[in-house]
Order: C-alpha cells, then structure tokens, then sequence
C-alpha cells in the first residue's frame, strides 16, 4: 500500500464516530481519549454564550421587587435602601407593605357610604340599623317567626320599632318564644303577669288579641298546613315589589293588606287592621318595601330569585281545597 492511501485511511478511521460493541460489562460505546476530547471541543466551539442571567437576591424577595417579564430592558426602578434610580434589566419595584398587611389597588375609585332607606340615617340607633340591613324585608317562611313579627306589628300601635327591638328578649321570655300553641293556653292569671318594671307589656286588649290569635292560628295551620303557606298565598308565593323612590311614596296600607285583614279577621283573629297587616308584610318580607335607592332594595331581590322554590304539589292541594271551603262557608 502506498504512503498516500496509509495517509488516507488514517484520517478516515480519525473521522469515523466509535462503533457500538458488546463488552464484557455489556452494550458501551468504547472511544479513545484523544478522539473523546476533540468531541467535546466541538460540542463547546458549536455552544452559542449565554449572557449571565441575574438572579434576583433575597433581600431583593423581601422588599417585593417582581419580575415583570412584559417590561423593556430600559425599565428603571428605585432601590429601596437607598432611593436613588438604579438601571435594572426586568426588576421594578412593588411598593413596600409591612409584615402581614394587604396590598390594596391604589388606582382603584374608593366606595362611598352605603345608601339605605330615607328613614335611616347616620344618626340612627346601631340595632336599628342593623335590623334594617338584615332582617326588614327579608322573607320569612317559620311560623313562629311570622307569628313574633305579627305581634311586634301590633304593638307598634303602643311602642316603636326601636323600643321593641330592645325589648325583643323580654317579648321572647314572656311569650314562651312565640310558640302559639304554649301561648294558647295562657290563662287570665298568666296574661296579667306580663309585667315589666311592675307595668303590662302591652295593654290588656293587645295581650288578649295575642292569645286569641294564637288559637286561631293553631287553626290556619291545620287547615293549610302552616301559617307560612296561608301568609304566602295572597302572593302567589314572592315578594311584592313595589319600588318606591322616596319615603313619602310608602303607604301605610294597601288593597292588599285590606284583603288579608279581612280575611284574618273573619277567622277571629283581633287587632289585624290593613295598618297591622301591611307592617307585618313589610317586616315579614311579603312586600319588598326598600327604596330603590336602599342597597337592600337589590340584594333583597336577588335572594328571593335565588331561593325561590315552586310550593310542593301536595302543599298547592291543601291550599286550594282550604281555600275552596273558605269561600263556601263564607257563602
């Protein structure tokens, strides 16, 4: 063989990548040194540099500087300790909030004071305010609430919605929790013992148009079930909404009330008037009574859509036979 294809074949061996073999340790690819090393320096010369990334300290972490991957590497941002703008690629800084605090939304418009009804101002009684924010016009379906509130209607005759509201754990106490069935069966010697600071809770005539309505109550709900559904169904089962832009517009009663006070008063109940009744439908949430412009007004609203519920056929059943013996007994 001459010496120009010696020379030729050494360079193609040089040239030619390691053959795969089956050694003794098993399936390896064995390769010198010196071609090992010309591989990896070829490897290195094919590798682009990398610019070195800065990484951000932990003292950067602490003093809520973030990484903002949209801004351009001509972002400036104040260092913290010394207030002085120092050039950083990608880092702006967050402004420093104390240990365990909130970082509110600086732009964002600040709300102003929560608008109620025209009868309640700043001025008004904290209990006050609180029974017209939670429970004035909320719907009520529990006969033994709607029978409190029927007889907290009926004292506004004697006392005001902030007298009773102070004075709604002795109403409780005294009533035995507005149980009708306990309240039925007070005698004369129970109901003068109403008493507080030596005086009646409520005239004598009130007291006995309470326990009366108590009895006639007992009735309604064997006859429709519950005073729930006897209440509701004047209203087709939702609230009425009236939405009233000022106080003035509120009516002290309605056709509605008239026809409901009728009707309760045929059934022996005493001290109903339509003034009573449409009190106790505001309050009992029968009617959404809250200005338009009252923050309830909506959220009254919106719970009612929300947990509305189609009565029961069997409750719709004893409705509408209850309702067919009213109307022939009355005939």
């Amino acid at each position: 063989m001459s010496g120009a294809t010696k020379l030729r074949s050494a360079e193609k061996q040089m040239q030619e990548p390691p053959r795969a073999i089956l050694g003794p340790a098993g399936n390896r690819v064995r390769v010198s040194e010196e071609a090992k090393r010309k591989i990896e320096v070829l490897k290195k010369s094919q590798q682009k540099p990398k610019k070195p990334v800065e990484k951000m300290s932990q003292a950067a972490v602490k003093n809520n500087l973030s990484v903002d991957s949209t801004c351009s590497s001509d972002s400036y941002s104040s260092s913290s300790s010394s207030g002085r703008n120092v050039k950083r690629n990608g880092i702006k800084q967050v402004r420093d909030v104390p240990n365990g605090g909130e970082i509110k939304d600086v732009s964002s418009k600040k709300d102003g004071p929560v608008k109620r009804c025209d009868w309640i101002t700043p001025n008004s009684d904290p209990l006050y305010m609180s029974f017209h924010d939670e429970e004035w016009g909320v719907p009520v379906h529990d006969d033994r609430k709607l029978f409190e509130l029927l007889v907290f209607s009926q004292a506004l005759a004697e006392l005001s919605w902030l007298a009773i509201l102070h004075m709604r754990d002795i109403f409780r106490k005294l009533f035995d929790q507005f149980d009708p069935s306990s309240i039925a069966q007070f005698t004369e010697k129970k109901l003068l013992s109403l008493k507080v600071n030596g005086n009646l809770l409520l005239s004598e005539p009130k007291l006995r148009a309470i326990v009366e309505n108590a009895k006639q109550m007992l009735k309604i709900q064997q006859e429709f079930g519950s005073f729930s559904n006897y209440c509701w169904r004047f209203v087709n089962q939702k609230p009425l909404r009236n939405g009233f832009r000022y106080g003035r517009q509120v009516p002290a009663k309605t056709p509605k009330a008239e026809l409901i006070s009728k009707d309760l008063m045929q059934r022996g109940f005493r001290c109903v008037g339509p003034t009573v009744v449409y009190s106790f439908m505001q309050v009992a949430g029968i009617a959404n009574d809250h200005l338009i412009s009252c923050f309830r007004y909506q959220e009254c609203n919106a719970d009612v859509e929300k947990d509305f519920k189609p009565p029961k056929s069997q409750e719709i059943e004893i409705v509408t036979k209850a309702l067919g013996n009213t109307c022939f007994s009355h005939n």
